[in-house]
């Protein structure tokens, strides 16, 4: 790097760094000193994940705290009554003097600790301290004003005192929250002396004000929780000073240790993601004398990346350790050069380990002898011979013969040199003594990564001659997505999309095709005078285009890497296991759920508070009870009619209904909107339609009845509005509604990301639904019969939801049936919406808020509400999983 260039890396890190370059003790070395104008400068701040985990950890305090003082009313009585009798003891004199030296204290601290600052030229930390400051008092005057104004009475009690002459304490001290905020932000917790001095200051205050009675404990505890918790929010959200090491720092480095560098070139063929961002940095270091040394660079901010991934990985996983997500830079060197050592001495090619040296508090270095070669990602296809991918099989070997594990055999961790040598690199994820899963794992891994370079049968075949058809076999279970690292996942998924996209480009030229053949025919056809005839030859042209069609379809089906894997492998070892093993220990969706779930059930539990159900439904109609009990049963035949008239094919009718009863019980096990049409799809797969009709019959139905739901909603909706006034006026929300959706639509034209992605989607789908819902349009009677069962579909559940409401109304409906309407329609799109089973929780919410927005008496909203959801949701799961049982033993799911 020429001077300038230096100097401009130097001058974007952090002041430490020039500290930590002064104590590896180098003199005059600026004269040689030179680094690689290919290396970057550095960014003045970073965002570090620590921080927001910090941020979170506070966040969360601070509501536990809330709710002990909130609900837990006697043990906060009991800890304040203790707490007054022991500091009751003191002398008084003693009581004054801490009073009189931490009010001072706390002030002088950070004023004396900002000059210290000032003068090693470290400014950025003060500001981001008074910053932390001023939002800390902020946040305190909002918490002051919300415990005095909204808060429970308990809460009030437990955060406050009362003062001789009338009134209250604060809840939130004013001046000790922005002191906290401003000490942390600036990083005093990181020098001992401060952070000394600081929490003697504290507890000196604390102490002083608890036994003047001009406080309580957990004023004090939610006093320093809101002021650390706002400092880190607030570095989080400005960044902190960047204390990577430079190119400079590292050349100081490596002189320490008894080198003698001239140049560090930055290598960039390191990627910078979640999952392998914390590699580190490399640098290729040439020796006034000798070979030159490949160096690695790892600092607090690169361990820092992919934290939160390997948290969720920790959490996900079941049976597979994972490296700790918060490790020591002295850890994370230690556990390198172990693998380095190890690997060597298990007989595999790695890098030798020369050195080790920290670079400062926050940095350390690990200096390799220089290999050279190229990766396995940045080789031509043409260059993989066999013998380099039986040389990487042979090191793998070697690692698993002394039961070590790579965990990151991914295409830029194996090196290829001049000579065909394969080498491993990038050990540090490794694992000694690693168990059966962790090597399978390996296996699975490296099966992936060469196949896709090289094709899944060179990849079995070599792996079978290096490690035995045995070894492959086992790691079958293990094949699956879940298992691969991130980058090799994210490029299967790439390959997935490039491989549907072919698929529907061929429906659709086949499509395409046919049209332009009908299209000619008709000319010779129009001559003909014989009508049987003409019908005949348009039946023969629609069977000739479904098996065009199919045939485009079949023909650019393509099998995926990891299905291609497995036919190998299953080619040579035919008994070997293909059951999956099961590695999540929960899946996203399922934690969303029950998040999800959570919240809706409290929302829920609130509105239901202070009914007594006992006397409602002891007073309820059990006449109407009955007529909502018929209304839900009738909904099954309009459910498969609904389905039913956008299938062509003769499917039974009597079958379609059980299934639809079925769709009951498994709507209760998944979420509303995925567990029926996965269903529906099945079901019509079962009763012969092909895989890719029975998706498109079940998607123009999804489709249509989403089309018929805006269009019922909009029309009960302008019902609704025009119900009271004399003209044709419509309602304003009906206005604001449209107005919502038109802006909406802007706003996806206009942004390219979200044109592109939405632009994608209905691609997709004209490519299946809309030449299904051609096929519908040529037989009238099935269109009649889907869009009447959609309409007998909402007519049902409309009646069933307005016999509930007359069932505890005394037969009486206050409401229309539009605005019933308009109700149910809305409670069903945010049912559909919400991704917990059956939509439970959010269902019930929307539609008992609608009812009491709409008119009805809460007492009366409520368990309508609960009887409707009994008599389409719960009722009918036992009855489903009979239907669904009876139908899989049948073959029919």
């Amino acid at each position: 790097m020429t001077g300038a260039s230096s100097g401009a890396s130097e001058k974007t890190g952090a002041p430490d760094a020039s500290e930590k370059t002064a104590e590896c003790d180098v003199t005059d070395v600026a004269s040689i000193d030179r680094v690689s104008g290919d290396e970057p400068l550095l960014a003045a701040r970073v965002h570090r994940p620590s921080d927001l985990m910090r941020l979170l950890i506070g966040i969360m305090a601070i509501a536990v705290v809330l709710a002990v003082a909130a609900f837990a009313h006697g043990t906060t009585s009991g800890l304040e009554q203790d707490i007054n009798k022991g500091t009751g003891q003191a002398p008084d004199l003693l009581v004054k003097i801490a009073g009189l030296v931490s009010s001072i204290a706390v002030l002088l601290v950070p004023v004396a600790f900002a000059i210290e600052r000032l003068i090693k030229r470290d400014g950025l930390r003060i500001a981001d301290g008074v910053l932390a400051a001023v939002l800390a008092h902020g946040v305190t005057l909002a918490t002051d004003l919300w415990v005095a104004k909204a808060a429970p009475g308990s809460l009030q009690d437990a955060l406050t005192q009362a003062q001789t002459g009338g009134g209250l304490t604060d809840p939130v001290h004013g001046y000790l929250a922005p002191v906290i905020a401003y000490m942390t932000a600036v990083g005093m917790s990181r020098r001992p002396r401060w952070r000394v001095v600081l929490w003697v200051v504290l507890l000196l205050d604390a102490f002083a004000m608890l036994v003047a009675g001009y406080t309580t404990p957990f004023s004090i505890i939610l006093t320093v929780l809101l002021g650390w918790t706002v400092a880190y929010g607030t570095l989080y959200a400005v960044g902190s000073p960047n204390v990577r090491p430079t190119g400079q720092t590292l050349l100081a480095g490596l002189r320490h240790v008894g080198f003698r560098p001239v140049t560090a070139m930055r290598s960039e063929d390191v990627p910078d993601s979640a999952e392998q961002g914390d590699r580190g940095r490399r640098y290729l270091v040439s020796l006034e004398e000798g070979a030159p040394l490949d160096v690695t660079v790892v600092d607090r901010e690169q361990q820092a990346q992919g934290f939160f991934y390997r948290v969720w990985r920790r959490l996900t996983l079941r049976s597979i350790t994972t490296r700790r997500s918060i490790q020591s830079l002295r850890q994370a060197l230690e556990q390198e050069a172990l693998l380095a050592y190890a690997a060597i001495a298990a007989g595999a090619n790695a890098p030798k380990l020369i050195a080790t040296s920290e670079l400062g508090p926050d940095a350390v270095m690990l200096v390799y002898e220089h290999l050279g070669g190229r990766s396995l990602d940045s080789m031509a296809e043409d260059e993989i011979t066999d013998d380099v991918v039986r040389g990487a099989w042979r090191q793998v070997k070697a690692l698993q013969s002394r039961r070590i594990a790579h965990r990151r055999l991914t295409g830029d961790a194996i090196l290829v040199d001049r000579s065909g040598k394969v080498i491993l690199t990038d050990l540090r994820g490794g694992e000694i003594a690693a168990g059966d899963v962790v090597l399978r794992m390996d296996i699975a891994q490296l099966l992936t990564t060469i196949g896709l370079r090289v094709g899944a049968e060179r990849a079995v075949s070599t792996a079978v001659e290096v490690l035995g058809p045995d070894s492959i076999a086992d790691c079958l279970p293990l094949l699956q997505p879940i298992a691969l690292s991130r980058s090799t996942r994210a490029t299967l998924r790439k390959l997935a999309r490039e491989r549907s996209q072919r698929e529907r480009d061929a429906v659709l030229e086949a499509s395409a095709a046919a049209k332009r053949a009908r299209t000619e025919g008709a000319a010779v056809e129009a001559a003909a005078d014989d009508r049987k005839a003409v019908r005949k030859s348009e039946r023969a042209e629609k069977q000739a285009d479904k098996r065009a069609m199919d045939m485009a379809m079949n023909e650019a089906r393509e099998e995926d890497l990891l299905s291609q894997i497995r036919r190998q492998v299953l080619l040579i070892r035919p008994q070997a296991p293909v059951e999956p093993v099961r590695l999540e220990r929960i899946r996203p969706r399922t934690l969303v759920s029950l998040i999800a779930g959570a919240v809706a059930a409290y929302f829920l539990l609130s509105q239901l508070a202070g009914i007594d159900f006992g006397t409602v439904f002891g007073q309820a109609d059990w006449g109407w009870v009955a007529v909502a009990v018929a209304f839900s049963a009738l909904s099954y035949i309009a459910a498969a009619m609904s389905l039913l008239g956008f299938v062509p094919e003769r499917v039974g009718f009597l079958h379609t209904v059980v299934a639809q009863v079925a769709g009951s019980f498994v709507k209760i096990v998944a979420p509303a909107a995925v567990g029926g049409v996965a269903l529906n799809t099945r079901f019509l797969q079962r009763a012969g339609v092909r895989p890719g009709l029975a998706v498109a019959s079940v998607g123009a139905s999804q489709l249509f009845g989403l089309g018929a739901h805006i269009m019922l909603l909009l029309s009960f909706g302008y019902l609704t509005g025009t119900e009271k006034t004399a003209s044709l006026t419509p309602s304003r929300t009906v206005i604001a509604g449209l107005l919502t959706v038109a802006v909406l639509v802007l706003v996806v034209t206009a942004i390219p990301f979200l044109r592109k992605f939405v632009s994608t989607r209905l691609r997709s789908l004209f490519a299946g639904v809309v030449p299904r819902m051609l096929d519908v349009l040529q037989r009238p009677m099935k269109l009649v019969t889907g869009i009447g069962g959609m309409l007998l579909l909402t007519g049902l559940f409309v009646m069933c939801l307005d016999a509930s409401i007359r069932a505890f109304a005394d037969g009486h409906q206050p409401l229309s049936y539009a605005s019933i309407a308009v109700v149910f329609l809305a409670g069903n799109a945010l049912g559909s919406a919400a991704p917990t089973p059956g939509g439970v929780g959010a269902v019930e919410g929307a539609l008992t808020f609608g009812l009491v927005l709409a008119g009805v008496p809460k007492e009366v909203a409520a368990p309508a509400v609960l009887l409707y959801r009994m008599m389409t949701l719960w009722l009918p799961v036992l009855p489903g999983w009979f239907a669904f049982n009876h139908l899989t033993r049948k073959g029919a799911l």
